[in-house]
């Protein structure tokens, strides 16, 4: 049979045959009776030869002294001269000395079913890359969204503290007196955060104080003060700081807590970063408001901000790309020559370690999210940093 790759058509005919015949009787009447019809260039053995019919198959069956079957000739000529040799076999009415009766079933395009093979794989392929193309998304949104979610309050101690769980992870941890307060912390970003919930300290709280530096945020009134005297007693803290007179901490807001602890130089601090390689807090790496690249930044901020995209910046501070967040992993990995980012987002784990692989040597973002490891030739700073926010 020639090659499946040259058939064009399958010609598929029924036949019955009054008596028992074997498939050779059937393959002789065919080629018997057809012979000649249209002149020798049409004969079955000549197509044969010149491959443009292929091996013919037929299946029977014989019961009750009939033979039943299909034929099924594979042919690679146009659909003319198929139709023709359909019909000259259907034109056999015997086989052996017997009756028979061949009908054509259909003509089969062969062509025609490959090709729905190959638009049906065309779709399973098109289908698991836009499978892939939308996981990938949605990772990074993912990434996004969860560096934005406002962590829970967790139970500390044998106390059941309330706490924020960056109280396990960072060195430093800021004390206040009551689980409203732990809240507002968790929504101005700050997790490293753990209640006293009453006036006498908790054995929870001065073992702590023994592991980590200790920093206490009090009400601004005449329990503060009391809660102030008790800690000098039994722990060694590092600042204690009050919210305005007559004030408690809680009445504050986010940006209300955040301004206090930047104006006393103590700044929050992402949970697990003392994992991370030590490196200058942001504040002062602001001593250097001339660098290149927070120069390039600044250029770039009233382009970037609110856009959602990222600019990609080479080693002479030269833009070799810029597209949307939601594509930055992914466009970074392919870039050549990346080494800053700066982009109109939030910086996370996941974006540090693929920024790292290509050779990023510093990002600037909207803010960074909470990042368990930094690599040491990484530099990450945020427009607020640099003066923009």
């Amino acid at each position: 049979m020639p090659d499946s790759g040259i058939v064009k058509y399958l010609v598929k005919l029924k036949f019955e045959v009054d008596g028992v015949v074997e498939r050779a009787d059937v393959i002789g009447a065919i080629f018997g009776q057809t012979e000649g019809l249209f002149g020798p260039e049409m004969n079955l053995n000549e197509l044969q030869k010149s491959w443009k019919v292929g091996r013919i198959e037929i299946n029977l069956e014989s019961k009750n002294d009939r033979t039943r079957g299909e034929v099924i000739i594979p042919m690679s000529t146009d659909i003319g001269t198929a139709a023709l040799i359909a019909a000259a076999v259907e034109s056999v009415d015997k086989v052996g000395p017997c009756s028979a009766r061949f009908t054509v079933g259909n003509i089969e395009d062969v062509r025609a079913v490959k090709r729905k093979q190959i638009v049906d794989r065309a779709k399973l392929i098109v289908r698991d890359w836009s499978s892939k193309t939308s996981s990938e998304g949605e990772n990074v949104l993912k990434d996004v969204t969860e560096s934005t979610k406002r962590a829970k309050v967790i139970n500390y101690g044998m106390e059941n503290l309330p706490a924020g769980p960056g109280v396990y992870t960072s060195e430093l941890v800021y004390l206040v007196e009551g689980r409203a307060d732990v809240v507002l912390f968790l929504r101005a970003g700050i997790e490293n955060v753990v209640a006293l919930e009453g006036t006498s300290i908790p054995d929870s709280i001065i073992e702590l104080g023994k592991k980590k530096r200790i920093v206490a945020v009090l009400d601004g009134d005449r329990g503060g003060d009391l809660i102030e005297k008790e800690l000098a007693q039994v722990m060694k803290v590092e600042k204690v700081m009050h919210a305005p007179p007559g004030k408690e901490v809680e009445d504050l807001t986010p940006i209300d807590v955040i301004n206090m602890l930047r104006a006393e130089k103590v700044e929050p601090s992402p949970p697990r970063r003392e994992r991370a390689p030590e490196r200058a807090p942001p504040r002062e790496r602001e001593a250097e408001p001339d660098e290149p690249v927070v120069v390039k930044a600044r250029e770039l901020y009233p382009n970037l901000n609110g856009t959602l995209e990222a600019v990609l910046l080479d080693k002479e501070l030269q833009e070799i790309g810029k597209f949307p967040i939601s594509e930055l992993v992914q466009k970074m990995e392919g870039a050549n020559g990346a080494h800053f980012l700066i982009f109109d987002g939030i910086v996370t784990q996941r974006l540090v370690e693929s920024a790292a692989k290509v050779g990023v040597k510093g990002i600037i973002g909207h803010r960074t999210g909470e990042l368990s490891e930094v690599p040491e030739d990484v530099r990450i700073g945020t427009f607020r940093d640099i003066g923009l926010e």
